[in-house]
């Protein structure tokens, strides 16, 4: 009965007029290359999923994530989406420090729920059909590297019954063949048979690919369309993939109205159908480039009944339709989790890297076991990954934040070696994985900087900013490759007009470069001209105050002599205030940064002398204040004691503010004893004097303990006005690890420029580093008061 119903439906649907127009499209499709039909299918659908870079016609939409969902002018497909630019800060893993906790997190931050790096969405309009050429380029430009990321279902035959194979295409047949078919078409019209529809599809599947345009114009072959529908619900499970199959080979469009039809059949029909049937119609759809999400829920919802009959190859290629389709039920990551740690050890290397990218793509946080269980596995085999199967493995890292040490150091050896072959795409996802998971290695970034400028006009815009962000977030200096950032800039001023459409692009590049104190006045003063201010502003949700705010306010420290356009008080205050909210809610509350502001109260003898706000708002992040006499002397800098200040931590029982044995390293000794001396007879009323005290019982962390204070008065004496203009700045830095890059005392691009920038407006900057501060934090007050004097009085 539903079959007959079915069918009455089909017969009507050839009189609809969303049908008619459909195939009225497909007559007037003409070709434009003479490009194999699998590839044209790639070109029109599949390059919405695919990381795919056409010289001359790039054209690249996103729906983050970040990677995420918005609200645009101009309408945009949720299968637009880029794999790198999916939401990240949505599907963030526990098992890593998310965030940087001592500063405002970067608005656009990658992989986290608060430190989330270039978290992009992008804006859509015209772009030129022609890249650029930098006139640096003298040479020939070699072709870019294209990759194939189905290569995975070369290393086994069981894939064969789940994948559609796009190298394999059967015996071509000539355009008088395929005539004959259509005339065949034209005599059997309505007395056609479901075996005859599919069969002659099949037939004329296997035509040229040079004609297969050709066909799609023709009036019969359009007839032969109205018959698959007209068949459908006769079909059986075979002849109706066999018909997608044909459809692949002969490069439908994705948004063919009559592939609506062949998705609902299919959706009807998917209880019926097996695991393997479930999948290869999944593949297909793959292949045409169309998303058919509801389909895909089938798929999964046969997943679950039949894991018995999920072996490696069917995981393998799940894990890869999820990915394409950027989606991964969340009942269904544990039983994949299970798979993948009873399956990791046959895993060649190719399925390796498409089950990374697959987990990528559709923002899956597996445990932090299973995530390392799988790049162990590839660090044994690094040496047989291809390339884009190892930049697939760092696109997973680069999510999961997983923090590997052995396969870093392998990357060390392997990324300089393989960097003179790889394209634009791999450098590009190298580079920004470094950056993501703070890891910074010269020869990687110098492997890379030596390649890119070859590759500049094959770089999309935003390969090219981001390139640019991560080689300034790792401190990356112009004089280690001086061509490096001269030829990204330039690139950026031959394609100036695509910022129309991609404005955070711009940011993003210019940000990256302030990083590394490198300013371009025109596209600055492009950046901070009011259209594009405008422009940018439009989209709300992407947040892009914050960097513009920073731009602005770099710019301003930087470029003494700008004089070009500046944003509005306005919009300033506005980021500000929302900035020092965020600040106070979070980064102020921090008990390492709220244990030093009290200590410090108690070190300069009453709250008016710290302040804790944001010197620099534009950095993100705050600063504890001191201001000191050039003897030393505390200087108040709080006039009023702050209402939100944080409460001061009580003292320990058993012991005074100051007149107390204090526990010092030697080192510190040695510091107090060279710097303090000399400043201690101006700076203070007597001079301190340091006399040995015995050892607690049990042992201490430090080697000696000296009576620091005895000299020290209660309250130190305020200075004379006259003074004021004398008076020393500092800035207190509590620093954590996830301000600096990893085992390296390199700050990241923000903390950089802030430091930077503090020394530019006159502030002495003090760092409390993590090594040396968060383990005073379990010990007594009078060891970190210890530690806070030497500090403070050593920036005299």
């Amino acid at each position: 009965m539903a079959a007959c119903v079915l069918y009455r439906r089909a017969l009507r649907l050839r009189h609809l007029p969303g049908l008619r127009r459909g195939f009225a499209q497909a007559q007037h499709m003409l070709p434009k290359t003479e490009d194999d039909p699998d590839d044209l299918g790639e070109k029109r659908g599949i390059m919405k999923h695919q990381d795919v870079a056409v010289q001359g016609a790039y054209k690249l939409h996103y729906s983050p994530s970040s990677y995420y969902m918005w609200n645009s002018s101009a309408s945009r497909s949720k299968a637009d989406n880029e794999e790198d630019e999916q939401s990240l800060s949505s599907h963030t893993p526990s098992y890593w420090q998310q965030s940087n906790c001592y500063s405002v997190s970067c608005s656009r931050h990658l992989f986290s729920t608060k430190n989330t790096l270039l978290d992009l969405t992008f804006n859509k309009s015209a772009e030129p059909s022609v890249t650029s050429v930098p006139p640096h380029h003298k040479q020939p430009i070699p072709p870019d590297v294209r990759v194939d990321s189905r290569a995975f279902l070369k290393c086994r035959q069981e894939y064969a019954s789940v994948s559609h194979d796009r190298g394999h295409r059967p015996h071509p047949i000539q355009w008088k063949d395929a005539v004959r078919v259509l005339d065949k078409v034209s005599v059997l019209k309505s007395s056609m048979k479901p075996s005859d529809v599919s069969s002659f599809l099949a037939e004329l599947s296997q035509l040229q690919p040079a004609k297969t345009a050709s066909l799609r114009c023709d009036q019969r072959f359009v007839v032969l369309l109205r018959y698959t529908v007209e068949h459908l619900c006769l079909f059986t499970h075979l002849q109706l993939l066999e018909v997608l199959r044909s459809f692949v080979r002969l490069g439908m469009p994705s948004d063919h109205t009559v592939l609506e039809v062949h998705e609902a059949e299919l959706s009807r029909r998917a209880k019926q159908m097996t695991l393997h049937e479930l999948m290869l119609a999944a593949d297909l759809w793959r292949c045409i480039g169309k998303q058919v999400p509801q389909f895909l829920q089938h798929l999964y919802d046969s997943v679950q009944l039949h894991l018995d009959q999920v072996g490696l190859p069917e995981l393998v290629h799940l894990i890869y339709i999820m990915g394409e389709g950027r989606h991964c039920p969340k009942d269904l990551i544990r039983p994949i989790e299970h798979l993948l740690m009873r399956h990791s050890q046959q895993l060649h290397p190719e399925e390796l890297g498409a089950i990374c990218l697959g987990l990528f793509k559709s923002q899956t946080s597996i445990s932090e076991g299973t995530a390392k269980h799988i790049v162990d596995k590839a660090c044994s085999v690094v040496k047989d990954l291809s390339d884009l199967a190892l930049v697939n493995v760092l696109k997973y890292q680069r999510f999961s934040y997983l923090h590997h040490k052995a396969w870093f150091e392998a990357m060390a050896l392997e990324v300089p070696q393989r960097a003179h072959r790889m394209g634009v795409k791999g450098l590009m996802h190298v580079a920004l994985a470094c950056s993501a998971l703070h890891y910074r290695n010269d020869a990687i970034l110098s492997a890379i900087a030596e390649r890119v400028p070859l590759l500049v006009p094959h770089c999309r815009i935003k390969d090219t900013c981001k390139f640019l962000w991560a080689f300034g977030q790792l401190g990356f200096p112009p004089t280690q490759s001086p061509g490096f950032y001269p030829s990204l800039i330039e690139a950026l001023r031959q394609r100036k007009a695509e910022f129309q459409r991609y404005p955070e692009h711009l940011l993003t590049g210019l940000l990256g470069l302030a990083f590394v104190s490198q300013f371009p006045e025109d596209l600055i003063a492009l950046a901070l001209s009011p259209d594009f201010v405008n422009l940018t502003l439009k989209n709300t949700q992407l947040e892009l105050k914050k960097d513009l705010f920073t731009l602005d306010e770099a710019v301003a420290l930087e470029l003494p002599h700008w004089t070009g356009p500046r944003l509005g008080s306005d919009l300033k205050e506005e980021v500000t205030e929302t900035l020092w909210r965020f600040a106070q809610s979070d980064v102020c509350q921090k008990p390492e940064v709220m244990e030093a502001e009290s200590a410090l109260v108690d070190l300069l003898g009453g709250e008016e002398f710290v302040c804790k706000r944001m010197i620099l708002p534009h950095t993100r992040s705050i600063d504890l204040e001191v201001h000191l006499s050039p003897t030393g002397k505390p200087v108040p800098v709080n006039t009023e004691a702050p209402q939100d200040s944080p409460a001061a931590i009580p003292a320990e029982k058993g012991w005074g503010r100051f007149n107390i044995g204090v526990t010092i390293t030697d080192d510190l000794l040695s510091q107090l004893v060279k710097a303090k001396i000399t400043a201690a007879p101006s700076s203070v009323e007597k001079s301190v004097s340091l006399h040995r005290l015995q050892p607690d019982e049990g042992g201490r962390l430090f080697d000696s303990v000296l009576d620091l204070t005895s000299g020290i008065p209660e309250r130190p004496i305020k200075p004379n006005k006259k003074d004021s203009k004398d008076i020393v700045k500092v800035a207190v830095q509590v620093w954590t690890r996830s301000h600096f890059c990893i085992n390296s005392p390199q700050l990241l691009g923000l903390h950089a420029m802030k430091k930077r920038q503090l020394k530019m407006v006159g502030f002495r900057v003090v760092e409390l580093h993590q090594h040396e501060w968060f383990p005073l934090l379990r010990k007594k007050r009078t060891e970190k008061l210890a530690y806070l004097h030497c500090k403070i009085y050593d920036s005299l």
